[in-house]
């Protein structure tokens, strides 16, 4: 959707005029209708309309750049670039993730391995700080602590109103090979050899078992021979054990998880044929699944049912974590003996510029980096700690040299998420942009889930 700066003023005066009215020392949030994230939140705040704070006010086809709303989701962002034959350098999985999410979390796809992380594409970023001021980030200019500080700040320095991002040419269709491994080291040599020569523009993975894992390498090609659907009764992720060869159009490749939430929608029961059948193609999408389970989170009518008829309490087991190449073996052979997890997924990732400096989640810019997401629940044993395997992966993490992202679950000390998080520049951050306090505490957020 694209909208025009008049408009764009407008809602920006009014922010800061609602930001100015709430009462002093009260906490505040976005009043957002959607969230990819897995915290439940306690406590009441006041919440800032955001109303307006969608869409994209121009894409620039000369200068490959889009300027772009805060609260605008990746599906409209996609909308309007591909129309001009470009796309976001980076443009995570599912459609209801807006830019400024993905840049104050984290995004990630299968271009991270040369294009990084969404932040990593921006230019400029207008911000409402918790100050209420409106500053104007770069890398160049007088707030260029907070252009390096906001990623992995989750809204607790400001909130990104406008952000100017760098574009990339696309070609209408993605060809897709599946490579086959029967073990996770011959998959990492050969990921390695793909992300270090840049044989393809696309790389992903995807474990089913620790016999049976996949590496995708996907370019873009002018034309296909034919192209696959996945958005109705087609399964994405089935496909990649059925075939070795696939084509998709450019915009169903970046939604290709999308469709069913990678695999998240199997324990809703839609991928049964009989089921999906009688489901609406447009329902088959990552917010309506999102929907259901926030309202499981809300109401626990499942798991109140589950209880009754004598099933076992199960820990949610929803995460991100990255950790160097060379130790993702090591990992997965402790997660396939622990976790009963599958499948999951690989995302090679490399810090784009080496030069710079992300304060609050910084890599070794010369490592190659495996992401690797697992999103499901485990079956607990009679009296066992709710939070055991995510502790458990936690300190793994930890002690292969890597990090998690921070929209799920947490158990770190302040101390331990201080010296893994940037916490010496968040304070200075915080005291510089936000001194009164009237957003949450980053460590507040994502751990005591504020």
């Amino acid at each position: 959707m694209m909208v025009d700066r008049g408009t764009y003023q407008l809602t920006r005066e009014r922010l800061l005029r609602e930001l100015a009215a709430l009462p002093a020392g009260a906490p505040v949030r976005l009043g957002k209708k959607t969230s990819n994230l897995f915290r439940q939140r306690t406590g009441v705040t006041q919440r800032l309309d955001v109303q307006g704070l969608s869409g994209v006010l121009e894409v620039d086809p000369v200068a490959r750049t889009a300027d772009v709303l805060g609260m605008t989701t990746y599906e409209e962002l996609v909308d309007a670039t591909l129309a001009h034959g470009l796309a976001p350098l980076v443009v995570p999985q599912l459609k209801t993730i807006t830019l400024g999410g993905a840049v104050t979390g984290l995004g990630i796809e299968s271009s991270s391995f040369r294009n990084g992380t969404p932040h990593e594409s921006v230019l400029e970023i207008e911000v409402l700080t918790g100050d209420g001021r409106l500053v104007t980030a770069r890398p160049d200019n007088e707030h260029r602590d907070l252009f390096h500080g906001f990623p992995n700040s989750y809204g607790t320095l400001g909130y990104a109103l406008r952000l100017v991002i760098e574009l990339e040419p696309v070609r209408p269709y993605v060809e897709l090979r599946h490579e086959r491994f029967t073990g996770v080291p011959a998959l990492v040599k050969r990921m390695r050899e793909v992300c270090t020569a840049r044989e393809v523009d696309f790389v992903d993975g995807t474990w089913f078992g620790p016999d049976e894992c996949y590496l995708t390498l996907a370019r873009y090609v002018d034309q296909a021979p034919a192209v696959s659907d996945y958005t109705g009764m087609g399964i994405y992720y089935r496909s990649i054990q059925a075939r070795t060869l696939d084509h998709l159009t450019a915009r169903d490749y970046l939604w290709r998880w999308d469709t069913d939430w990678f695999w998240c929608s199997r324990a809703l029961g839609v991928q049964r044929p009989a089921v999906r059948r009688l489901v609406p193609k447009r329902l088959l999408r990552s917010d309506t699944y999102w929907r259901l389970i926030a309202f499981e989170q809300r109401h626990r009518w499942k798991t109140r049912w589950d209880r009754r008829r004598g099933r076992p309490d199960r820990e949610e087991v929803v995460q991100d974590v990255e950790v160097p190449i060379d130790r993702l073996a090591e990992f997965m052979d402790v997660f396939a003996r622990d976790v009963p997890i599958e499948p999951v997924w690989f995302c090679p990732l490399q810090q784009r510029d080496a030069a710079v400096v992300w304060d609050l989640y910084a890599f070794d810019p010369h490592e190659l980096y495996v992401n690797v997401g697992f999103w499901s629940s485990v079956a607990l044993e009679p009296g066992e700690d709710p939070t055991t395997h995510n502790r458990l992966l936690e300190r793994l993490v930890a002690d292969l040299g890597g990090r998690k992202s921070l929209y799920s679950t947490s158990f770190y000390s302040r101390e331990e998420f201080a010296a893994t998080y940037g916490g010496a520049v968040y304070e200075v951050l915080k005291k510089t942009y936000d001194p009164d306090g009237r957003l949450l505490d980053l460590y507040a957020k994502c751990v005591e889930r504020r």
